[in-house]
Order: structure tokens, then C-alpha cells, then sequence
């Protein structure tokens, strides 16, 4: 599976990739049966009280309102989590087995490493989108030293080169193929009716890095040298790539194709958007607005440049998609702690990236409490030859006593490798809460 077609099933749809959507396949009775006793377990899960206080903290979090920092993991190497054969996927249509496998990574998770996430008792049935291009194919090789980890090296080829092929950027066309929409929502509820609540979903959000698809289309070293070499080429690339994503924001509000992302469901590269202040006054729940959303933008390429430069080639251009949303999540991997000057004239900014390689302490000094501060600690800590708790500890104490008084998510992600000692991760989730518990407020 492409991974367009993977972030659109779990859930952010990517701005700039080429995807279709393929024929979905006949549950049989076999099939069936394994669906349903996963989702029994979800219903039971989902069903518990601790589902709702948790959910109320997320709330509070994104409202930053005071609770302590809160704990969720995402990008898991899930080929290295398997011990008593619970991933192993039984089902025997791709359409089943990749519900199977959400299914069973949402059982797994909570059984060993819950931290903070919420189950609820729903099941998404996603609307069969697709997205035609933007004219130009990335051209890349790719390297793996595993070949159970879908985390690769990969080298790409120039193919944008100067303005003219800057002209080749076209704008694509997003369609709706609601037979299979419907006949997908039927399959959904044939498996799930009576167990989990099955509701249909389109885009819920977006996954907006310009930069990311610039830098495969030209090359890293070949774009940054060009900030200086070529300012107006790069401005012409950014400029076309971000009204690419506008047009293609229009495209999916006018037909219709959006739906909420307040729930237990990723916002940007941080953790859930349960909030009170979406969606917004007047809300209609069958035709949800890009207002009624979060949003996210990310220019990861741009954290080796100065603020200024951040601004100019970057930020003054996702403005654009920001204000389009209800609120926004802004960062992923790039150090942010000295840009947060230029990231406050995002007037619905309400979370920010604060990547192992940023300063956390000069983050916290400049958010001051007006945004949530989205702290990723270090994964490398998990993939070494060894396994230190303490040093796991020690190192969340440090990252924590930086942050403050700052509203705080964890998210322990990018998780390419964990030795093949999935207790790693257990143990760390288990420190994480610990630790937090030590910074609730009083």
C-alpha cells in the first residue's frame, strides 16, 4: 500500500501525492467473524470510564487549561512489536486485513502501552477520494537494512531544476467516487453493526509540508543553496506549491469531502485534537467547513535556516493555508525554539513542534503558556544496544523541568527501531506517566 493510501486510511490525507482509490473486496463469513471479536474487545475498551478522563484532559490540554503533561506514541515499528503472535493477521482480502491490522495495533497498544490514548467505540468508514497529481513524479531510489521496517532510505532525483519547470506544477482534481464510498460504508456496517458505531469520514485534515515535496523535486542541497543563489525561483516554487494546496483545500470543501478532526485522532505530528472550541459556531454537521478543523503546516528542510529566511520562504506562504482553518499545529521534526517570534503571527496557532534537536527551555521561555508545547523526546533511546530506564527518566525529568509551566503533550514517535525488544517501549510509556505525574500542577 502507497503511503498516500496509508495516511488516508489512518487518517490526514497528503496535499501533493497522486492516489486512487482501489475496488473494496467481499467480506467472507471466516473473515467476519475474526473482525467482529476485534471490534467486541475495542467495545469493551472503549467502554470503560477512564476513556472519558482521559478525553476531558486531552480537552484541557488544548484548551491549556491546567493538567499535567500527557503521554501518546505514534510511528511505531510495529514489525518488532509482536510476542505472542497478537499482530499476526488472520483475514485473507487486503480490504479486511488492514482493518485487522488497526484493529489489532489499537488492542496491542492499549494491552502494553496505553500512556494517555482514548479508545472510543466508533469505526471510521473513509470516503473513496483521490487526488490526480500534481503532473511530476518524485524519481527515487530506495535502500533498506531491514525488510520487515517500512522505514527506508531514500535518494531522490533532481527533476524541478529552474523555473520552467516550476510550470509543470498542475493543479490537481480531487474526485468522489460515491458508489464505492457507499458500497465501502456497507461492508463497514455488514462487520461492525451492533458492536462499534460506523460513521463515514472524508479528509479529516491534512498533512500540509510544501517543503517536504519541494526538496524531493530538487533536491535538498541544490533548493537550500538556492535561497541565495535564486531567491525568485524559489519564491515562484513555494508560491505554486502552496496555491496548489489552497486550490485543492476549495476543491474539498466545495464537494463536500471534509470531516471533524476533534476526536482521538492525530492533529499535525502531535497527538489527539479533542477540544471544546471546535468546531465553530454554526456548524453544520453534514457539510463540515475547514474552519471547523485543526489544521498543520511543516517546513522541516528550513530548521537550519535563520528566522528570517523561515519567514520569507515559508511561513509568509502557509499563512495562507493556516487561516483557513479553525486551529493550527505547526512543526514536525525541524528545531523551532528560536522562531517562535515569526510563529506567533499565526493568529489560530494553538500547538507547536519542539523536536529532540530543539533548545526546550528557550521554547518555553518564548510560548509562555499561549501555546501547547508538543515535546518529542529523543527515539534513539529506545534503539541502541542497550536499554538504560534511568537514563529514559532522567532524560523526561530534564525535557519536563524545561518546559515549565507550559501546557505539554509527549509524543514519543518516529519509533524506526526498538531492537526487536518491544519491553523497551512498555517500560517507557510506564516512566513517561510516572514522570508526569510529578509536574500536575498544584
Amino acid at each position: 500500500m502507497s503511503k498516500a493510501a496509508i495516511y488516508k486510511f489512518l487518517g490526514m490525507h497528503l496535499c501533493f501525492e497522486e492516489n486512487y482509490c482501489s475496488p473494496v473486496e467481499p467480506v467472507t463469513g471466516q473473515d467476519k467473524t475474526i473482525l467482529r471479536d476485534l471490534a467486541n474487545k475495542i467495545a469493551d475498551i472503549a467502554s470503560l470510564p477512564v476513556q472519558e478522563e482521559k478525553k476531558q484532559m486531552w480537552k484541557k490540554l488544548n484548551s491549556l487549561k491546567s493538567v499535567r503533561p500527557l503521554i501518546w506514541m505514534d510511528e511505531i515499528c510495529w514489525h518488532e512489536m509482536d510476542v505472542n503472535g497478537e499482530l499476526d493477521l488472520a483475514t485473507s482480502t487486503e480490504f479486511s486485513r488492514r482493518i485487522e491490522a488497526s484493529l489489532r495495533q489499537t488492542l496491542y497498544q492499549w494491552n502494553y502501552m496505553p500512556g494517555d490514548m482514548v479508545v472510543e467505540p466508533v469505526i471510521y468508514s473513509p470516503l473513496a477520494i483521490s487526488n490526480t497529481g500534481i503532473g511530476v513524479n518524485k524519481k527515487m531510489e530506495t535502500k533498506m537494512t531491514d525488510e520487515m521496517n517500512d522505514i527506508v532510505s531514500q535518494h531522490f532525483s533532481a527533476i524541478i531544476k529552474d523555473e520552467d519547470d516550476v510550470n509543470q506544477l498542475k493543479y490537481p482534481l480531487i474526485l468522489h467516487d460515491k458508489d464505492l464510498t457507499a458500497e465501502t460504508f456497507n461492508y463497514y456496517n455488514e462487520i461492525f453493526n451492533g458492536i462499534l458505531r460506523v460513521e463515514k469520514r472524508g479528509a479529516p485534515g491534512f498533512w500540509f509540508a510544501p517543503w517536504d515535496h519541494i526538496v524531493m523535486l530538487t533536491g535538498v542541497q541544490e533548493v537550500l543553496f538556492d535561497l541565495l543563489a535564486r531567491p525568485e525561483y524559489v519564491h515562484k516554487m513555494v508560491k505554486k506549491m502552496v496555491d496548489i494546496g489552497l486550490n485543492i483545500l476549495d476543491q474539498y470543501e466545495a464537494h463536500n469531502l471534509l470531516s471533524l478532526n476533534n476526536y482521538n485522532l492525530r492533529v499535525g505530528s502531535g497527538a489527539y485534537g479533542y477540544c471544546d472550541e471546535l468546531p465553530k459556531d454554526g456548524y453544520d454537521p453534514d457539510r463540515v467547513r475547514l474552519k471547523d478543523q485543526w489544521g498543520c503546516a511543516v517546513a522541516q528542510i528550513l530548521g537550519s535556516v535563520s528566522p528570517e529566511m523561515h519567514e520569507e520562504f515559508a511561513l509568509q506562504y502557509e499563512k495562507k493555508w493556516a487561516e483557513r482553518f479553525g486551529l493550527l499545529y505547526y512543526g514536525c521534526c525541524e528545531p523551532l525554539s528560536n522562531k517562535i517570534h515569526i510563529l506567533e503571527k499565526i493568529p489560530n496557532l494553538r500547538k507547536i513542534s519542539i523536536s529532540p534537536w530543539a533548545n526546550v527551555s528557550e521554547a518555553a521561555e518564548h510560548i509562555n503558556s499561549r501555546y501547547v508545547i508538543s515535546l518529542k523526546p529523543a527515539s534513539a533511546i529506545l534503539a541502541g544496544n542497550s536499554w538504560d530506564p534511568k537514563v529514559a527518566r532522567s532524560y523526561l525529568e530534564e525535557k519536563l523541568k524545561a518546559a515549565g509551566k507550559n501546557n505539554v503533550e509527549i509524543i514519543m514517535k518516529d519509533i524506526s527501531t526498538v531492537g526487536y525488544h518491544p519491553e523497551r517501549l512498555w517500560e517507557w510509556t510506564k516512566i513517561a506517566l510516572e514522570t508526569a505525574e510529578k509536574f500536575t500542577p498544584r
